[in-house]
């Protein structure tokens, strides 16, 4: 008797431990075992006859990948929440479903989300980086003096998940919330936080934290003129590439409107700005937001989920519509 033939899936990354247990004993899992990303060329050249692609960020699902991966290819499946690498409307048009990996890293991401905001704002990486250096320090009553968070009114832009899980932690600091989404939320959604329109948040708010995802209206949208409505001294932290414009945050810095800031994901990365990374008030981590074991272990046992949803005919967990 013939035995079916495993689908062909690709996982273009190292995933986290444990996490392709369920998916190799059904499919033949070809993985890029690295932490690098697969070249352009290596990819495209891996993609024939797949049935399944586990995709991350810096995999671009364009006509040129699905044109590749020929008819066979029938999920693409983003370990990520965000989807801006991927062609979505290409996809529907070659029949290739899409799914992401939302919920599962809302509360490590704004758990990062506080921590950069408490080390921006308390000059933590300066600290830090002083006491390395070996340079001579004293303590005294004007001494890096940085900014009080409790009861410092909190400003999020975008409410979705992660925006609503930094809001619940601003209740232990008594920071009072205010936000801007397109729509306004349901109050018992809004987790006790007031809609503005983004002018009106951006000048009441001496802390900004930006969630919101990065799509084709978002883009650069905290500019160099939405930058200078922020309080003089305020403090901004940045969850999400290409929604805050670098270089505009940089000079902000630089000119000394901004107290400090925080990112966590960069617009080109791995590369980052160089006039941010000469700002002495800038925390700069290397897209950490949902960098823990369970997190990362719970994204890609989603991603896996979807595919073998999938594959065995049925529609996947998260898609992306």
């Amino acid at each position: 008797m013939t035995e079916t033939p495993q689908p062909p899936v690709l996982v273009t990354r190292r995933l986290a431990d444990g996490v392709l247990d369920r998916l190799t004993p059904v499919a033949a899992a070809t993985v890029h075992d690295s932490e690098q990303p697969m070249t352009r060329a290596d990819l495209l050249a891996a993609l024939p006859g797949r049935a399944a692609v586990i995709t991350t960020l810096d995999d671009r699902v364009d006509e040129e990948f699905l044109a590749a991966a020929g008819p066979s290819l029938r999920i693409v499946a983003n370990h990520a929440v965000g989807t801006h690498n991927i062609d979505r409307a290409a996809c529907a048009a070659h029949g290739v479903l899409v799914s992401n990996t939302p919920g599962v890293l809302t509360d490590a991401t704004a758990d990062l989300a506080w921590a950069l905001l408490l080390a921006a704002g308390r000059r933590i990486g300066e600290g830090e980086r002083l006491l390395r250096s070996g340079r001579p320090w004293a303590w005294a009553p004007t001494f890096m003096l940085g900014l009080e968070l409790t009861g410092t009114p909190l400003g999020i832009l975008g409410m979705g998940r992660i925006g609503q899980a930094v809001a619940r932690r601003a209740a232990g600091f008594g920071m009072p919330v205010a936000y801007h989404n397109r729509t306004p939320l349901p109050a018992d959604t809004a987790a006790g936080a007031r809609w503005l329109p983004l002018d009106d948040l951006l000048a009441a708010s001496p802390v900004l934290v930006v969630t919101c995802p990065l799509t084709a209206d978002t883009r650069h949208l905290v500019n160099a003129e939405r930058l200078a409505r922020l309080p003089a001294g305020a403090v901004l932290v940045s969850m999400t590439a290409g929604v805050v414009d670098e270089a505009a945050l940089a000079a902000a810095l630089g000119s000394g409107h901004l107290f400090a800031a925080a990112v966590d994901n960069f617009e080109h990365e791995p590369a980052v700005d160089p006039a941010l990374l000469a700002q002495e008030r800038a925390v700069l981590v290397p897209h950490l937001g949902s960098a823990t074991v369970r997190t990362r272990q719970a994204m890609g046992g989603l991603a896996v989920d979807n595919v073998l949803a999938v594959l065995a005919g049925g529609a996947p967990l998260t898609p992306v519509r």
